[in-house]
């Protein structure tokens, strides 16, 4: 207690910055001013708050999950805060396990449900790296310390099931509805903590049509470099949470435009700039925000084989014209273009393959006779590959014919299929070369 008083007095200008001099108190708003009901809530999340309130803890569903419901958004996630620990957490719940070193939190399972229940941060000094990064953070605090912390003031919102309350300490609701995105404490501050709140800013303007403060927005084309300090397994998450949004197109060209995209996409501009190459990947990013708004799923491997196709064709290209045989030219463009991506991304192993088997069967749509149409119908990723061919003739990449041709294909039966294949090139013959005789001089003749 002494030590957080010390804190508190000799605060340092920017430290105070944390808190903006307006959110002097909370804000209880009740349910007719936010709209949210009790109903709106998952069954699971208002179990473990009516769980921990009944042992005299504090417990709200927090942060994405009321910031959407206020902005007619459906969450994907329901997360509690609450003022017991960890340890608490678990006694109060039999199917609970505590997880995390940068800050421990508990999952409760309620049958398919998890709900991640974090503890009030508190307002302390966290161990942070020679950039101003968060290593470790596990002291906690209260409520008020707990929203100071938080990184948006849209992201502030604490809801009470109880009560169909929201506190609001930084004015978040006020934000929300003004479509502005605020920043609480000091911007560059904040982004030296955490990097990725510079991506989430992207996100969450072009997810809930917010404007970036201007005071949040400023800095993050001169400190865009601090991506360089986050893990790539944390930045692939951020990214597919980005491309996933279902605004992926005005995500894309916001990084471009706040100069982000290099710590996540270094080839996207090389990429962009190639003939078809941005009619290419912006279809593709179309196509993903339809899914996403028409609830269908997604596969990050298509994802990022649309990123980065133009690139692996420039490469192959580059090596057919050296003389190299089409399909290993094909292997080693696909080798090159993703080891240049993973320094930046982690892109796991499961996604890089299922990248490498859409690429590697393009060439294969251009077979049409035999028996290989029928066997490439039969491969797992022959759907992936399709929507892929689709794409690529959609940007003009190849003939519509094609992708005509393999779609009648796809759908015809037996003697349909049998009638729309090619005529089967004719097999070369080998020539045979006779075997020379061996020579020695120890064969029948030369006895004799």
């Amino acid at each position: 207690m002494i030590r957080k008083l010390l804190r508190r007095i000799l605060r340092r200008p920017e430290d105070n910055a944390r808190t903006p001099a307006a959110s002097s108190g909370p804000v209880s708003i009740p349910r007719e001013q936010h709209g949210i009901s009790r109903e709106q809530i998952l069954p699971a999340a208002r179990k473990v708050c009516d769980g921990l309130q009944a042992e005299g803890y504090q417990a709200y569903v927090v942060g994405g999950a009321v910031r959407d419901l206020i902005a007619g958004i459906e969450p994907k996630d329901f997360d509690v805060a609450t003022s017991a620990t960890p340890e608490q957490v678990t006694e109060v719940f039999r199917r609970a396990r505590m997880i995390g070193r940068r800050f421990k939190i508990v999952h409760v399972m309620f049958g398919r449900d998890v709900i991640e229940v974090t503890t009030f941060r508190g307002d302390s000094e966290a161990v942070t790296d020679e950039h101003g990064r968060i290593l470790h953070d596990n002291v906690f605090g209260t409520m008020e310390e707990d929203a100071a912390r938080r990184d948006f003031t849209v992201n502030a919102l604490y809801y009470d099931p109880t009560t169909e309350t929201v506190i609001d300490f930084h004015h978040g609701v006020a934000d929300l509805k003004q479509k502005t995105l605020r920043m609480i404490g000091d911007a560059p501050r904040r982004y030296r903590e955490d990097p990725v709140r510079m991506l989430r800013a992207v996100r969450l303007g072009a997810k809930l049509g917010l404007i970036i403060d201007p005071a949040a927005r400023e800095p993050i084309r001169s400190m865009s470099g601090l991506l360089e300090n986050v893990p790539p397994a944390r930045l692939f998450d951020e990214m597919l949470k980005l491309l996933t949004s279902g605004h992926a197109v005005r995500c894309v060209r916001q990084l471009r435009e706040e100069g982000l995209h290099h710590g996540l996409l270094p080839l996207l501009d090389v990429i962009l700039e190639q003939p078809m190459g941005e009619r290419f990947v912006m279809l593709s990013l179309e196509r993903t925000d339809e899914r996403v708004r028409e609830g269908k799923s997604i596969s990050p491997g298509f994802l990022f084989a649309t990123l980065l196709w133009h690139e692996v064709l420039a490469d192959w290209e580059k090596r057919k014209q050296a003389g190299e045989a089409a399909i290993p030219a094909l292997f080693d463009a696909m080798g090159s273009v993703l080891d240049q991506q993973a320094e930046k991304l982690a892109i796991t192993r499961r996604i890089a393959t299922d990248i490498k088997d859409i690429w590697l069967l393009q060439p294969r749509f251009e077979q049409r006779a035999g028996k290989r149409p029928y066997r490439l119908l039969e491969l797992p990723r022959f759907r992936a590959a399709y929507d892929f061919l689709l794409l690529r003739a959609g940007s003009g990449e190849v003939e519509q014919e094609l992708a005509d041709w393999w779609t009648d294909f796809a759908a015809a039966d037996g003697p349909q299929r049998e009638a729309m294949l090619r005529p089967e090139e004719a097999p070369k013959k080998r020539r045979r070369t006779r075997r020379k005789p061996s020579g020695g001089g120890n064969g029948p003749a030369d006895a004799a």
